[in-house]
């Protein structure tokens, strides 16, 4: 009889342990719940327009991915809607869609950030966006209250943390970071040369070399034109020569 009692307590004990485990894990939310950036902006309320940038340059999709193959983690600054409408008006329509992916990527950082680990980042902090130029960067300056985030265009206080659960980070900007690559001053264009014009002679005025040679040019075609004086010419130099040989006989 002591036996069976001894079992029954046993398994009694078993089935109160494996509800417990059970209870807690259904409480408990699991990693990919806790690592979808899409459902952290969702239950933040305010991010409708970030959500749908990461839809349509699909850096959703990549960031998920390197959530799932990623030892650094990532960290992910998240414009409000207010921000986006702050914008001056057609400012994300003028963009192309590389430039709008180069837009959104420069609000990921590639590695995992605390509020606390951001007091020893090192500056410039590189994003995961990147152009001609290089990656694009970001400045982080931290204090034990406040963290700040500039482009060289805006410059953000870091709010809320929406997330930190590594490896994800997730954090709330009152300004879209516009990347300096994107939106800072062009550098000037080249002034084109000016050739100066060649001067030519005035029409009519013809210069001295071109009087000399016109004149070589036109002495035979003024002695073919006139035979008739050519002729005579010749006559008189004959009569002065007879006349001068008769002289001296």
């Amino acid at each position: 009889m002591a036996s069976s009692t001894h079992l029954f307590l046993l398994a009694a004990t078993f089935s109160a342990i494996i509800g417990i485990a059970a209870a807690a894990t259904a409480a408990a939310p699991s990693a990919a719940g806790l690592n979808n950036l899409t459902d952290i902006l969702t239950k933040g309320g305010q991010y409708n327009t970030f959500i749908r940038l990461l839809k349509s340059t699909q850096v959703g999709q990549q960031i998920q991915s390197q959530l799932n193959n990623s030892f650094n983690g990532l960290t992910i600054f998240a414009p409000t809607d207010n921000a986006f409408n702050n914008l001056k008006a057609g400012t994300l329509n003028g963009l192309s869609a590389q430039d709008q992916v180069n837009l959104v990527l420069s609000h990921v950082l590639p590695r995992y950030y605390s509020l606390s680990t951001f007091q020893t980042a090192s500056n410039p902090v590189s994003t995961q966006a990147s152009g001609p130029g290089g990656v694009y960067t970001v400045n982080v300056s931290s204090t034990t209250n406040q963290v700040n985030v500039t482009t060289g265009v805006v410059e953000t206080q870091v709010n809320n943390a929406l997330d930190t659960n590594f490896p994800l980070a997730v954090y709330s900007v009152d300004k879209v970071l516009l990347p300096t690559e994107l939106f800072g001053p062009k550098p000037p264009e080249a002034a084109p040369v000016a050739v100066a014009p060649s001067k030519s002679p005035a029409k009519g005025r013809p210069t001295k070399g071109d009087t000399a040679a016109q004149s070589v040019a036109e002495a035979p075609a003024d002695a073919a034109s006139h035979p008739s004086s050519a002729g005579r010419l010749m006559a008189g130099a004959a009569v002065v020569g007879f006349f001068g040989i008769v002289s001296i006989l």
